[in-house]
């Protein structure tokens, strides 16, 4: 079914499918929100692993993103979308069960947590990049702005909600009881997509080409990189994401080994970071509108992520204010970005290119998660962990500096449209018949 957003009808109807798609997302971000805490704890609680270790862990939920980013996108525009996110969430649900169960057999190991953080990974960024694609398949240009914030508020909200969560379940009874939660909140995701009729005319621009696989991937590359807008945004996403893997990957590691917090407290103090999450969300849109969208990503990432810096001079008691100062502005900042780069892309993309474009980008953006995360922990093995929050927060502020570098300084709003739309290719042939195809698989990161 197609969604024709001229008819009256249906278009009442789109509220009430982005509602449905709202909550699925509320649910499972909330539930990978407990995962993000519990999985490492699992690792330094039950397993007792090294801090190197617990990075690889980490950065194997990111390396699916380096090894198959690139074709996933050409495979998702190929494919169903809405089918393609269900089966995602299936094998997500599927794969984080199997943590419990073992550990209730006392069968659980380092290699089994590393292969589920593989899996989810997989997952993810197959349902990633479907998942850009649906929303401005479901909502006009106009309303995609208020529709991200919403999301990415959500997201944040599930950063409070969630850590706190996770470090009471890891307190009351034991970190491995978290992962049902999640597995939980994947299968009301897969349940609530179900109810979305996505429309799919994606599949009828597909029909009529005669491009292979690997001419579709360059046209997705060609296009972010001809474009100055995507060039910067991508290269900056991806740099920046270095130094947020390694903090990411050894933040848990620091409050608990370094600063000396119990595993509640931990899961409180995430929580409480977050809130900026959602502060950014809520006056992004509005900010924007005065001050205007480029200038907002700039004034968020040139003159509010510095105070970053704070992070490392984090202690025991008076001395977590450095961590919820500066982690709760970052927040905001970051999210803030995050929400008009994010419809910048979808309004700006032609549509027939979305989930290669998003496929290009991501690949840039998280290919070098897993790069930072196995850094961050190979550092703090040999410099120590406060020494290593120093390089990497300081590595963050300057990556905001490459922003410079495109047409974002000279303009106030971003724009809404390519200079020249690449004009679309003559009908090789009638439509084919479109399969379905076969089933396929999926915080401070861009």
């Amino acid at each position: 079914m197609e969604i024709d957003r001229a008819t009256p009808a249906i278009t009442r109807d789109l509220g009430r499918y982005f509602a449905l798609l709202w909550f699925g997302h509320a649910t499972s971000k909330l539930g990978s929100a407990v995962t993000t805490v519990v999985m490492p704890l699992i690792a330094i609680s039950v397993l007792g692993s090294s801090t190197f270790m617990i990075t690889v862990l980490e950065a194997s939920v990111w390396l699916p993103w380096l090894l198959i980013g690139l074709p996933a996108g050409a495979w998702v525009d190929r494919m169903r979308r809405r089918r393609t996110m269900m089966t995602c969430d299936a094998v997500a649900a599927l794969a984080l069960a199997t943590v419990p169960v073992a550990a209730w057999f006392g069968v659980l190991t380092m290699t089994h947590l590393i292969a589920v953080a593989l899996v989810l990974g997989t997952a993810a960024v197959f349902f990633a990049t479907a998942a850009q694609a649906v929303l401005p398949a479901l909502l006009p240009k106009e309303r995609l702005p208020g529709a991200n914030a919403k999301l990415q508020g959500t997201d944040a909200g599930a950063l409070i909600l969630g850590p706190a969560v996770g470090g009471a379940i890891a307190q009351a009874a034991g970190a491995v009881s978290g992962l049902l939660i999640d597995a939980f909140s994947f299968v009301v995701s897969a349940l609530c997509l179900r109810g979305i009729p996505v429309p799919e005319s994606h599949l009828n621009e597909r029909a009529r080409r005669t491009t292979t696989l690997r001419e579709e991937i360059g046209e997705g590359m060609r296009f972010v990189w001809r474009d100055p807008y995507l060039r910067v945004f991508t290269i900056h996403a991806g740099v920046s994401n270095l130094p947020a893997a390694a903090l990411q990957a050894i933040l848990i590691v620091f409050m608990v080994r370094e600063v000396g917090l119990s595993q509640g407290l931990v899961g409180l103090v995430l929580g409480a970071v977050s809130v900026g999450g959602v502060i950014g969300a809520l006056i992004v849109t509005a900010l924007a509108a005065r001050v205007g969208t480029a200038r907002t990503i700039l004034a968020a990432e040139l003159g509010v992520t510095p105070l970053a810096l704070l992070v490392p001079l984090t202690t025991d008691g008076w001395g977590l204010v450095f961590l919820l100062v500066g982690g709760l502005t970052v927040s905001v900042a970051i999210v803030a970005s995050n929400v008009l780069i994010g419809s910048f892309t979808q309004a700006y993309t032609p549509a027939p290119l979305m989930g290669r474009v998003a496929a290009s980008q991501h690949f840039v953006n998280f290919s070098t998660l897993p790069i930072g995360a196995v850094l961050g922990g190979a550092v703090a093995e040999l410099a120590g962990l406060r020494t290593t929050m120093w390089i990497i927060t300081s590595m963050a502020v300057l990556s905001g500096l490459i922003l410079l570098a495109g047409p974002l300084r000279k303009n106030k709003f971003l724009p809404t449209e390519p200079a020249a739309v690449p004009p679309a290719e003559p009908p090789a042939g009638p439509p084919a018949n479109l399969p379905e195809g076969p089933p396929t698989v999926p915080p401070a990161v861009r």
